[in-house]
């Protein structure tokens, strides 16, 4: 864990700003009626862009992304098994997104499930419950000290942490921070790398694909994660593009426009800059995407 949080510490002085990205993404953003900030960075030539990209937002839900890693640390040193059965009751009911607040009493279930449901479907009650596997907010806050990050962090059933949490809600965490975690779990250097493979996969399988994943071919792999209160919209996204991977967050906070509609201006926003990312990086591709709608949002 040492030398990992050592990589992260140095990693800034191996790439390089790509001014002309740098430019285009400052104007799309200059726009925004609230605070808006983007970190992109290509995988494969180490350049990167960024815009208030080590400002602190609120992550909503895309705070299951260090949940997701203390589960399968809790994995690796045996507390938990991928696979161990669970049973479901229904004090842990809670409204919001996901599907687990409508299973019946004494259902049983497992932590797979659980971990799929958080991830997929961003399911609440999942999540917290997984929040308290992998040891609650202290122990995930901690784990990710460890890994060299300083801004990312449980703020919601964490002693200490009420402050914190009024401001920014579930979680906190920059573009830049977010970007890096899921780089690491790209990279197998997340807990283990069989440990990353497997929180890959779960991040490969999103259902909320209607904000900057509908800006990307069908058929190219992502993985990500989406995040959304009314005045905070968030998206975190690894495209495995023919040229190389790139990585992305966006972030939105004190948002004008607080809709739920398909053209909410942080929605927009966050296609915008997933539609230039994917003609910069792919300038040869011709596809675009079919007008559809949107499914709900988490």
């Amino acid at each position: 864990m040492g030398s990992l949080r050592a990589q992260i510490q140095t990693r800034g002085t191996r790439l390089k700003t790509d001014k002309h990205l740098q430019s285009a993404l400052t104007a799309l953003l200059r726009g925004f009626h609230g605070t808006a900030g983007v970190y992109v960075e290509n995988l494969k030539t180490g350049s990167v862009a960024a815009v208030n990209a080590d400002t602190i937002f609120p992550t909503a839900s895309i705070i299951k992304v260090p949940i997701l890693i203390g589960i399968f640390n809790k994995i690796k040193t045996g507390d938990l098994s991928y696979n161990q059965t669970l049973i479901y009751d229904t004090s842990r009911t809670r409204g919001g997104s996901g599907l687990m607040q409508f299973f019946k009493d004494s259902s049983k279930t497992s932590l797979d499930v659980l971990i799929s449901l958080m991830i997929s479907y961003s399911d609440n009650v999942a999540a917290l419950w997984c929040q308290q596997l992998a040891g609650g907010g202290v122990q995930i806050n901690q784990l990710l000290e460890n890994m060299g990050f300083k801004d990312t962090r449980v703020n919601s059933r964490t002693p200490g942490r009420e402050k914190a949490y009024s401001n920014y809600g579930w979680g906190q965490t920059t573009p830049r921070e977010m970007a890096t975690i899921l780089k690491l779990i790209r990279e197998q250097k997340a807990v283990d790398a069989a440990s990353s493979d497997c929180m890959y996969r779960q991040m490969s399988h999103i259902f909320y694909d209607g904000y900057a994943l509908s800006q990307i071919p069908p058929y190219i792999q992502t993985a990500s994660k989406q995040g959304m209160v009314n005045d905070s919209r968030s998206e975190l996204v690894m495209v495995n593009a023919p040229h190389g991977d790139y990585v992305f967050y966006i972030a939105t906070k004190n948002n004008k426009d607080q809709r739920w509609e398909k053209d909410a201006e942080p929605w927009e926003l966050a296609r915008q800059v997933s539609a230039l990312l994917w003609h910069y990086f792919e300038p040869k591709d011709k596809w675009r995407p079919a007008k559809t709608a949107l499914k709900l949002v988490p």
